[in-house]
């Protein structure tokens, strides 16, 4: 067999930068405007009386648009004294920069207490990999912050605490994900404060997932809780013109038409909340005003989608899917008999395919995996019956179905020398709660919330047994249930095998376990010189202590140290045996994280070792684990080859 070698980390440099590099950041372009001529009579005031503008002729609203920009103009060059920090590039430009001394870097480097956003547009161009390293693992580790406090917050809650202990008002919302980012923003941990970035968003991928609009307003992608358009008003915008930046197409209006690439988006107004229809003409104002000036100027604005999903704790996901241009717009009659303003934009190319399709295929792949891919299946359920879903395995790369070849297996193999007798049980006759055998074990607190999501990582948790009296259905029991998401081994031109899931995964939810033949460390010893492929659990980092951390928000919040685990001497021989969790690839910066658990038996030097995720990971997505060994030669990861 061949020898263990890790799937190659693409994300991995060599020689990481001992200092962050500053990505290169531009101002955003406008095109050069012929000169026009100044109406002496405009004042500045009149720049914002729009509310006027009759919307049943378009022609009329064609005029308006005119007439507005002529008084931009006028304005423009009467303010120009007011911004000290700013220069024009052309006479005759709205285009505005920041000067050269401007420091770049505190484009996504929070400032501290520092409670407005910025009206400042940029583009960050140029970044170099170790660039979009850095500031994605700056997202990924603000994500988990949020998401460890949320959760934290939402126990808090459970327990009859108000959050006072994070600074939070006691008559403050009540919504945990609320609490969360209100409890980030004073300390200064939100995102992409200091600069309004216009386009994409450095750290942040077509594709990615999330459950709340306040966690985008913390990374900064979209920055408005219950807005469709997010935008930089006149009032605050350099050049005197609103600016959109983002929008969310998730269902809300009737006249909507989105077809992936092409979508009509319907301005804001003119509806009651929570109404579809419409009871009112739209105005061009705000945010309709926004998205007309930056079709005007040719300026892309990120698509975010909010579609229903049962995964979500909310009902619904919002899926980043890249950066649109607006080409045309129109006023026109809705459904309802009242005037709305429309926008028709395109999806830039040379993007990675849009997250929404990924997203059905990927439902579409569950219901009829032949019809919806006809080609590169070997096997429909390489498990073969023994895990609850089924776990596909596909190649359409090469001939290659090494994983064929070995046995499947669910629960590891133990020898006799890892067990030390039975376990004493809880007496529970229902759900365990407080005071509980088993919870004690786990330091008198809850390890998982009632869906199964991990509150935040321990050295080891204790979950009930066989030996416990309470049902299948106790809270405490979930790693031993199997697995939640249906899996897929999959051939990578890039990393070899690779795992990844059908079904999107939350954010602290139970992935899988790694199986195979538990050996003593003299096993190990003997079977190694044999070239076999060994897990070393040893080697896994801590990774377990970033879930649930806060102590960057509440310090005496530290993460447990309780129960205790001693160093892990053993090993998982899965040369003969394995499971879907021995495909999982190597990287420095994880989506997956492993955390150990016991509750067959009592023996702690021999924990089972259980696959978490530490982020919302969308279907189809690759699962990384970090396996933490560096070779003496020449410093490259390591990781498990299963060829």
């Amino acid at each position: 067999m061949d020898a263990m070698i890790p799937f190659q980390d693409l994300n991995l440099l060599p020689n990481p930068p001992s200092i962050l590099i500053s990505p290169k950041i531009e101002p955003k372009t406008e095109p050069v405007e012929l000169p026009l001529p100044v109406n002496p009579n405009t004042n500045e005031d009149s720049v914002q009386d729009i509310s006027s503008i009759s919307p049943v002729d378009e022609s009329d609203v064609y005029a308006e648009f005119l007439r507005i920009s002529q008084m931009f103009h006028s304005a423009f060059a009467r303010q120009m004294s007011r911004y000290k920090d700013m220069a024009v590039v052309e006479p005759n430009s709205l285009s505005i920069v920041p000067l050269p001394e401007q420091n770049a870097i505190s484009m996504i480097v929070p400032a501290k207490h520092k409670q407005m956003r910025s009206a400042e547009m940029v583009r960050a161009t140029g970044l170099s990999l170790p660039e979009e390293r850095y500031f994605r693992e700056l997202v990924r580790k603000t994500r988990l912050l949020y998401e460890s406090l949320r959760i934290f917050l939402i126990r808090e809650e459970e327990r009859g605490g108000t959050g006072e202990a994070l600074g939070l008002h006691p008559g403050a919302r009540k919504r945990a994900d609320m609490k969360a980012a209100n409890a980030m923003l004073p300390r200064g941990m939100w995102l992409n404060r200091d600069k309004r970035i216009v386009g994409a968003i450095p750290g942040i991928y077509v594709g990615d997932q999330f459950f709340f609009r306040m966690e985008m307003c913390v990374i900064g992608l979209h920055g408005q809780v219950q807005a469709g358009i997010d935008y930089v008003g006149a009032a605050r915008s350099p050049n005197r013109e609103p600016i959109a930046t983002s929008i969310i197409v998730s269902g809300g209006y009737e006249d909507d038409e989105d077809a992936g690439e092409v979508l009509i988006y319907t301005g804001h107004g003119g509806k009651e909340r929570h109404v579809m229809r419409h009871c009112v003409n739209q105005k061009l104002e705000g945010g309709n005003l926004a998205l007309e000036r930056s079709r005007y100027h040719g300026i892309e604005v990120r698509v975010i989608r909010g579609i229903k999903s049962d995964r979500s704790p909310t009902g619904k996901v919002y899926i980043y899917d890249g950066l649109y241009q607006i080409v045309d717009h129109w006023f026109d009659v809705g459904k309802s008999g009242f005037g709305v303003y429309k926008y028709k934009l395109l999806r830039l190319p040379g993007q990675p395919e849009m997250g929404t399709v990924i997203f059905k295929f990927a439902a579409e792949l569950k219901l009829r995996p032949m019809v919806a891919r006809p080609k590169g299946y070997i096997s429909l359920d390489i498990s073969q019956g023994k895990e609850k879903l089924p776990v596909y395995l596909f190649n359409d790369v090469d001939s290659d179905s090494g994983p064929l070849f070995y046995q499947y297996a669910v629960n590891p193999v133990y020898t006799s020398l890892g067990f030390t007798g039975g376990c004493l049980g809880c007496t529970c006759t229902s759900s365990c709660s407080i005071g509980c055998h088993c919870i004690d074990r786990n330091g008198g607190e809850l390890v998982y919330d009632g869906n199964g999501i991990l509150f935040r990582g321990k050295p080891v948790i204790y979950e009930c047994g066989s030996s416990c009296q309470c049902p299948p259905s106790c809270p405490n029991r979930v790693t031993q249930r199997g697995l939640k998401s249906s899996l897929e081994i999959f051939r990578s031109k890039e990393t070899g095998w690779g795992v990844r899931s059908l079904d999107l995964i939350r954010a602290g939810e139970f992935i899988c376990e790694y199986t195979g033949i538990v050996l003593t460390r003299q096993l190990a010893a003997v079977i190694s010189m044999n070239g076999d492929a060994l897990i070393h659990p040893s080697r896994f980092p801590h990774r377990w202590m970033e879930w649930g951390d806060i102590s960057h928000i509440f310090p005496g919040c530290v993460q447990p140290g309780f129960p205790s685990l001693p160093p892990l001497d053993f090993a998982l021989d899965v040369s003969r045996l394995r499971n879907v969790a021995c495909y999982v690839s190597h990287s420095c910066t994880p989506n997956v994280m492993v955390q150990v658990v016991l509750y067959d038996h009592c023996n702690v030097m021999y924990p089972h070792l259980m696959l978490f995720s530490m982020e919302n990971i969308p279907p189809l997505r690759e699962l990384s684990v970090d396996y933490g060994v560096t070779t003496e030669w020449s410093g490259e990861p390591l990781a498990i080859d299963c060829k």
